[in-house]
């Protein structure tokens, strides 16, 4: 039994990130090690989504931290 063929490596969407979305000149692309490439591309990633806060713990949170009045409130 043989083993399952490897994905191709994604050079172009990897190449679109670090010279597109970084602006990377393609000199500081090519000698970026794959780590480096990888941690640029984690630290655009999004968060990952939690839950929103409860009700009450919005409320202790807009007490703790209140917005500054505006001149337009008065």
């Amino acid at each position: 039994m043989s083993a399952p063929a490897a994905a191709a490596f994604p050079w172009r969407e990897v190449m679109a990130f670090g010279l597109g979305r970084l602006c990377w000149a393609p000199d500081a692309f090519w000698s970026a090690t794959p780590h480096e490439i990888l941690a640029a591309i984690e630290s655009h990633r999004a968060p990952p989504a939690g839950e929103a806060p409860s009700r009450t713990t919005l409320d202790v949170l807009m007490r703790a931290h209140p917005d500054p009045a505006s001149r337009n409130d008065e």
